[in-house]
């Protein structure tokens, strides 16, 4: 009696059904394995599931780096079509991979392994090639697992190493991430920024250096400085974003595109390119795409950069918001929510504080970043996953973190008119004018005079022999901003 291959397939999955229930039997070069039914992942993603039980599912492998493999496979199966693979699997592996760019395929289910794997994240290439796979197989009318008629290596993953396409994903999903969550978020805030010290550029206030009384400004310029900042963070990124452009995408295992063809990965990178909408290029020298993560270090250290001016721009609001008797109370901060269990009526700059939390864990994020960075061998890079996760995860935070300070708290501020003001006629740094006119030394004489005896300015340069006239002609705050 003689069975022919489906048939011995037919009888194995049965038995496979009986011995564990809902699963069906797959196989790789390692043997046999009991994968869930309702999964479309392979053997491959199973043995790393079970292998790699580390952190749960907080730690998965970004959504958006799941769907730049999607577009790299997507790419890659265009181009194969025009290099000899068969049209109907390249189109079947096509609409798969455009289910899970659309969001129509992606489960957390059929993509559940972590960050802690493979370093140059093998492990999740082959969960995208083997979802793709079988959901392919599963448009062509095959049956899941069968490899039949298109296999996850031979098809999916054909002219392809993990080494290049992961590293391109890492660029791809970086660069998407940035133009659709954090770039918004930058726009937003520095318009609101543009906006309000638009409106204060006439509300003349004290300076602080050092924490201490400095010489006068406006409300509008001290604003005005920290739109500059996030004006030159974005100009930073912009900067960075050129490198990103360069693709990998063709090195294969160590930049040489062995077991490729000739022409196949320039016109994988302009697939890539038209899917995203972004000018993504062939890297101009693929052993160094592929052997470092420069690039990727280089635009973490801009969101560094980012988190360290949003901080002191963060922190500077809550503090001149502070009070709101006690305190500078210069701004009105709104009032969002109650602030203490046990002291009726206080509120808290909440966003103050949720944002440079943010700043901080991005901080941290870079020594991670940069360690996975400098810690690649030779041909290749194998902290690829713990690096992409970081830089995502602060894109994200950054992103999130901007737009709710801004939507909440940057929006509504406003200029608590009576107590600047007040702070600043108080200020003895208005001294600072009378310098030109009397000399360092004596205004110095006047202004520790008028801090010991609790007077004022302009007290103690009449009594040092300065005529009214002339303190109120050279001691003007209006004077003070800009040269003379």
């Amino acid at each position: 009696m003689s069975f022919d291959q489906k048939e011995i397939f037919s009888l194995m999955y049965k038995l496979a059904r009986l011995i564990v229930p809902d699963t069906r039997v797959e196989y790789d070069s390692m043997g046999a394995i009991h994968v869930p039914l309702d999964r479309l992942y392979g053997p491959q993603t199973m043995r790393c599931l079970l292998k790699f039980p580390i952190g749960g599912v907080n730690e998965r492998m970004p959504r958006p780096l799941i769907i730049a493999l999607a577009i790299i496979k997507k790419a890659v199966a265009e181009a194969n079509k025009m290099f000899g693979l068969e049209e109907r699997l390249c189109e079947a592996i096509s609409q798969a991979c455009d289910d899970i760019i659309s969001g129509k395929l992606y489960d957390e289910e059929h993509f559940p392994l972590v960050i802690w794997q493979s370093g140059s994240g093998t492990h999740t290439n082959m969960n995208v090639n083997e979802v793709i796979c079988n959901r392919a197989i599963e448009i062509l009318g095959g049956q899941l697992g069968t490899k039949k008629p298109v296999d996850p290596d031979d098809h999916v993953n054909r002219s392809q190493s993990s080494n290049d396409t992961f590293s391109t994903a890492i660029n791809i999903a970086v660069v998407m991430q940035l133009r659709d969550k954090l770039y918004p978020a930058l726009s937003l805030i520095i318009d609101i920024l543009d906006k309000k010290s638009n409106q204060c550029k006439d509300i003349i206030k004290i300076g602080r250096t050092h924490l201490m009384d400095a010489v006068p400004l406006t409300l509008g310029q001290e604003l005005s400085g920290y739109k500059q900042q996030l004006v030159n963070c974005r100009e930073r990124l912009d900067t960075s974003l050129s490198r990103l452009y360069q693709l990998s995408l063709g090195g294969t295992t160590v930049g040489t595109g062995f077991n490729t063809k000739k022409g196949l990965a320039a016109e994988c990178v302009k697939g890539v390119s038209k899917i995203t909408s972004l000018p993504f290029v062939d890297a101009p020298n693929l052993f160094e795409s592929i052997s470092s993560c420069d690039a990727i270090v280089e635009v973490h250290g801009e969101l560094n950069t980012l988190a360290a001016s949003t901080m002191k721009i963060a922190n500077d609001i809550r503090f001149l918001g502070s009070g709101p008797r006690c305190g500078l109370a210069e701004l009105k901060l709104t009032e969002n929510e109650p602030g203490s269990s046990i002291m009726p009526g206080k509120t808290n700059p909440t966003q103050c504080e949720a944002l440079t939390m943010i700043c901080a864990q991005v901080m941290g994020n870079q020594v991670a970043v940069t360690i996975g960075g400098c810690s690649g061998n030779f041909q290749l890079n194998c902290f690829m996953p713990m690096i992409a996760s970081n830089v995502l995860r602060s894109i994200t935070l950054l992103g999130d973190g901007i737009k709710s300070f801004s939507n909440n708290c940057l929006s509504s501020i406003e200029p608590n008119i009576v107590r600047i003001n007040n702070i600043m006629s108080e200020s003895l740094m208005l001294v600072t004018a009378l310098s030109p006119h009397v000399g360092y030394e004596r205004s110095a004489a006047i202004a520790k005079a008028a801090h010991q005896n609790n007077t004022t300015l302009r007290e103690e340069a009449i009594i040092a022999g300065i005529s009214k006239d002339d303190f109120d002609q050279w001691v003007r705050p209006d004077k003070m901003l800009g040269p003379n």
